[in-house]
């Protein structure tokens, strides 16, 4: 595996129909509405009661019987009926794209919060420019190559500036708010492909490959920085005999990583055995094992600085106190046996998780309970990421391209 150390530092140049919502809400609080499925009450016209000849009558219940089937296969041929009443704390957005595709990220230009970008599989960008109710797709001519069909990982905005990442190894620079984008040419040496990027000021922005390189640049990308001087890979061949559980089934790349405010990052190997830390600073990525018997599914950063994990199966922990630690405590959640996937804070009280077959989980006290929303129970996808953008604009993104507004 190369190492980062002979990666440091290269120069290169820049070159609807909507589905009736009330369908979704428990039925408790469903409004009260007719059921289409359900015969109307006729009654039949008065002529006929008033006739008292079994000719008339037997005529008065043939119409009757007529009329009724009539209306019968009328409703049940129906659609529901469209609605726009909110799916609890959360609307879906129907976007127009191709019903394969999974969203991987959001996010919005900080300078006007109704302009934002909408990544994901099949090389796949959208944009809005109404806070994200509706998406418009956006074609970028540097990022169209026929040679390859990209996967969009990440976006992130500081000021009018923001970095689009993808895999195959692409990366794309925008200083005008996402008007224009340049393609800017990475390594063919890169190690990994690149998952995550993080604007952090003027022409400044920090990138993760899912090998663990992390490659920090201030000059619009003109040079990059190693931050860590070898893979994950290398890390672990150097420390496999230290106790890390799993470590010599390590395949030389990251399930997930999240980054904290601060600069922290987590990430969890490719089959769950254990997870690993790093901080601005040290040269290597620190490897933890995992105390929990599950596998972990994905790991990330609470409000408060602690850290939630998130196992096979459904399981959800919380970390002791905060920081880097390998203590956890499990919290009793209402998956229904599927997988949780992701957990996004929109307060330090407040967060929601989501997970397989819209399973949507929503705490207020900071994660010590939950409580399940019947929000998503209807729509036929796995949520895969929670991202909140500010206390009062949030997404949950989803495979076959759902999208869920945050109402409040």
């Amino acid at each position: 595996m190369a190492s980062l150390l002979q990666l440091s530092e290269y120069t290169y140049p820049v070159i609807v129909l909507k589905p009736s919502l009330n369908s979704l809400l428990p039925s408790s609080s469903r409004p009260r509405q007719q059921d289409y499925r359900t015969l109307p009450r006729i009654s039949p016209p008065k002529a006929s009661l008033q006739q008292s000849s079994s000719s008339s009558s037997s005529l008065s219940r043939r119409e009757f019987v007529s009329q009724t089937a009539a209306i019968s296969v009328s409703l049940l041929a129906a659609p529901p009926a469209r609605s726009e009443d909110a799916l609890s704390d959360w609307e879906r957005v129907y976007l127009p794209i191709d019903p394969g595709v999974v969203l991987l990220d959001i996010a919005f230009v900080p300078d006007d919060l109704n302009h934002g970008f909408l990544l994901g599989t099949r090389q796949t960008i959208m944009e809005t420019k109404d806070g994200g109710n509706t998406w418009a797709p956006r074609s970028i001519p540097s990022a169209e190559d026929e040679d390859f069909n990209y996967r969009f990982n990440s976006i992130s905005f500081k000021g009018k500036e923001g970095w689009i990442v993808g895999k195959p190894s692409i990366l794309l620079y925008t200083s005008d708010s996402g008007d224009s984008w340049d393609r800017i040419p990475l390594s063919s040496q890169l190690p990994g492909d690149v998952v995550y990027i993080k604007a952090t000021g003027e022409k400044s922005a920090e990138m993760v490959t899912d090998e663990g390189a992390i490659y920090v640049t201030s000059n619009r990308g003109y040079n990059w920085r190693a931050a860590v001087q070898e893979t994950v890979s290398a890390t672990l061949n150097r420390t496999v005999s230290s106790g890390i559980s799993g470590a010599s089934y390590y395949t030389g790349t990251f399930n997930a990583v999240n980054r904290s405010p601060d600069g922290r990052y987590v990430a969890v190997s490719s089959r769950g055995n254990f997870y690993l830390t790093w901080e601005p600073g040290q040269p290597f990525w620190q490897p933890h094992n995992r105390t929990i018997a599950r596998r972990i599914q994905n790991m990330g950063w609470r409000a408060d600085g602690g850290l939630w994990l998130l196992v096979r199966g459904g399981g959800l922990y919380l970390s002791k106190g905060t920081g880097i630690t390998e203590e956890f405590e499990e919290v009793p959640v209402q998956s229904r046996g599927f997988g949780i996937l992701d957990v996004g804070y929109r307060s330090e009280d407040e967060a929601w998780a989501a997970g397989g077959s819209g399973i949507l989980l929503r705490t207020t006290n900071g994660g010590k309970t939950w409580t399940r929303d019947k929000a998503a129970d209807n729509i036929a996808a796995n949520l895969y990421s929670v991202k909140f953008i500010n206390d009062r604009k949030g997404f949950v993104l989803g495979n076959d391209g759902v999208l869920l507004r945050y109402l409040g």
